[in-house]
């Protein structure tokens, strides 16, 4: 097996291939004379070479650039080091037991790579045309760094974007993509570069996945259809109680739409759907990786009595489409968005699932089997996903993510306990560990090309789970060394989480804490008007609070666990150097660390911005 050595201490292997590519690299935009390219050749002589080359293995191929013979011995100290074993000394080829997946309903099939080779991620990726919807949002974002990073030879990554118009789009590219601070790693790699070779990868692709054809121009779609390899749909509405229309347009529909531009690429090898793991709905106890089919419905699956379940009634999406479709029609202007609200959270409930978020991304589920046809597809069904564990740093996240609003309140002082089974689990998984599984995913099934769905849950609730009264204490813990300052820039030092199983009790706790925090007895003997006012306050706080355990209650008192074996015998197929790359062991996570040390500081810097925070 030949390796490539970068550092001057290492033995250049025996069967090194240097071949110079013709195709235009991300550089050739502009004339850099300074470019260069160290690699080490036989007999320790250093070859130089001022083009682009690409240097390639026996068995992987890497593009290596260096901007000046100061920065070299760096870049080739980083490489040396994924060629070495953990005690510094050179590897040798290591072979790994490899357990073929067997996708649900099909037959097991032989590996296409030799098995030391892994899965063959980084070569996969090489050349290979992306068409990403979502990608301004935050898993998007972390698909594309990690993409970019470990592989600059990809392809054109194509993203959808809605905008009214292409400099928008541009505008909305650049704005939300390429200047955020998640790329800060591939900015210091290319420096003045940077914005270039950003531009010459991810092509903005004026667009609306809620739109028949994505609303682009035929000739527009047939263009981009020549160049996919790759498509992931990681477009999507999360808000829980979204109206049912709005939910439908983008959650189910939008998968439709999607599904028949992948029918126009000609050379696609995947369609990868990014979904949840709660699209399970309110199934219980151990959750296995099983695709839906068209018309599943998990209020027939909790009825044992297949007499009882008769009186059930029939999951039929189109006809669910039909009816969001008709009555908005029918309501008046003025209260169709609350009536569509109450109307997705009643048809969830009905059909098995808890709210209108996971029932409508399950019934786009349903429509990309039902279409699919010869194309492979995967679909990867992620827990609840929570800021960067390591790449491309640790802590980086964007918005307030499921729980985080509670963590957030709890160490401002303004909510002391929420409504929560203490032994409940709350199922959370970094965001850098789903875009690993979703790479090797893509380059496993990729290079098997055929025509199966698999389904991976990238989930830690049966073999790592972080129990909710475990989660308390850690942000206590957290809270007491490192807490939020007030305006005046004093310490607000707050209480151990109290953690409440009924509605009631949460209810009476929320209105002593609110109370007590703002001194109504206190006002009410000396002020009553203004007592009164405060008083209005208070309640309309404790309402919002109650609303918020309402929406949460469904997963705060979640009763499934999400099996992860398809995802467990994926990363057994990779090898030792992609699991160091690209590992997503949710069974390594500490929790201890994760929460205190990475999530929380990540969570107050990125998405606070740092207010509050003693530096």
């Amino acid at each position: 097996m030949g390796s490539l050595f970068l550092n001057s201490s290492s033995v250049a292997p025996n069967k090194l291939i240097i071949t110079l590519s013709g195709k235009r690299g991300p550089f050739l935009l502009r004339k850099n004379k300074g470019v260069v390219v160290y690699c080490q050749g036989g007999g320790g002589k250093a070859i130089r070479s001022s083009k682009y080359p690409t240097v390639l293995t026996e068995e992987r191929s890497a593009a290596l650039v260096g901007h000046d013979q100061d920065h070299t011995p760096a870049v080739m100290d980083a490489a040396a080091s994924l060629v070495m074993t953990p005690n510094g000394k050179l590897g040798q080829p290591e072979t790994i037991a490899v357990k073929d997946l067997v996708p649900y309903g099909g037959t097991s099939t032989p590996p296409l790579v030799e098995m030391h080779d892994g899965i063959g991620i980084v070569k996969f990726l090489r050349g290979k045309g992306f068409f990403i919807t979502g990608a301004t949002g935050f898993l998007a974002k972390v698909l594309i760094e990690k993409i970019l990073r470990t592989m600059p030879d990809v392809g054109k990554i194509y993203v959808l974007i809605k905008a009214k118009n292409q400099e928008a789009a541009i505008a909305r590219l650049k704005s939300e993509i390429i200047n955020a601070e998640l790329f800060k790693c591939l900015r210091q790699t290319y420096g003045k570069s940077y914005q270039a070779f950003m531009m010459s990868k991810i092509v903005p692709v004026l667009g609306d996945i809620c739109e028949s054809n994505l609303g682009l121009e035929e000739d527009l779609v047939d263009e981009i259809a020549n160049e996919v390899d790759v498509i992931v749909n990681s477009a999507a509405n999360t808000t829980f109680d979204e109206r049912y229309d709005v939910a439908l347009d983008i959650n189910t529909l939008g998968p439709c739409h999607l599904m028949v531009f992948a029918k126009k690429c000609k050379k696609l090898k995947l369609f990868l759907q990014v979904s949840t793991a709660y699209v399970n709905g309110q199934r219980q106890g151990r959750i296995m990786e099983k695709p839906f089919s068209m018309g599943d419905c998990i209020a027939k699956e909790n009825f044992l009595s297949e007499s009882t379940a008769g009186f059930l009634p029939s999951l039929d999406v189109k006809s669910e489409i039909d009816m969001a479709i008709n009555l908005k029609k029918a309501f008046q202007e003025f209260e169709v968005a609350q009536k569509m609200r109450e109307l997705g959270l009643d048809r969830a409930r009905k059909y098995g699932w808890q709210d209108t978020y996971v029932f409508t991304k399950a019934m786009g589920e349903m429509m990309i089997d039902s279409m699919r046809g010869n194309i492979p597809v995967v679909i990867i069904r992620p827990s609840v996903i929570e800021s960067t564990c390591k790449e491309p740093f640790p802590g980086w996240m964007e918005g307030n993510r499921m729980m985080d609003p509670i963590v957030l309140y709890y160490g401002k002082g303004q909510l002391t306990g929420f409504l929560v089974d203490p032994n409940g689990v709350l199922d959370v998984v970094p965001a850098d560990m789903v875009v690993n599984a979703t790479m090797a995913a893509i380059a496993w099934h990729g290079m098997e090309q055929k025509s199966s769905i698999n389904v991976y849950q990238i989930a830690s609730s049966v073999i790592n789970p972080l129990i909710f009264e475990e989660l308390a204490k850690l942000l206590y813990e957290h809270y007491n060394s490192t807490p939020y300052m007030d305006s005046k820039g004093r310490p607000i030092r707050v209480p151990s989480m109290k953690l409440f199983s009924s509605m009631e009790d949460f209810s009476s706790h929320l209105w002593r804490d609110v109370s007590e925090r703002n001194r109504l007895p206190e006002m009410a003997s000396s002020d009553r008007k203004l007592s009164q006012k405060h008083e209005f306050i208070c309640r309309k706080s404790v309402e919002q609070a109650k609303y918020l355990a309402n929406i949460y209650e469904p997963y705060t008192f979640y009763g499934g666990r999400f099996d992860n074996s398809n995802t467990q015998r994926l990363m057994e197929r990779m090898s030792e150097i992609e699991k160091r790359k690209f590992g997503f062991d949710v069974g390594s996570i500490d929790w201890r660390e994760y929460i205190t040390n990475v999530h929380i500081p990540g969570l107050r810097r990125h998405v606070m911005k740092g207010r509050g925070m003693n530096d």
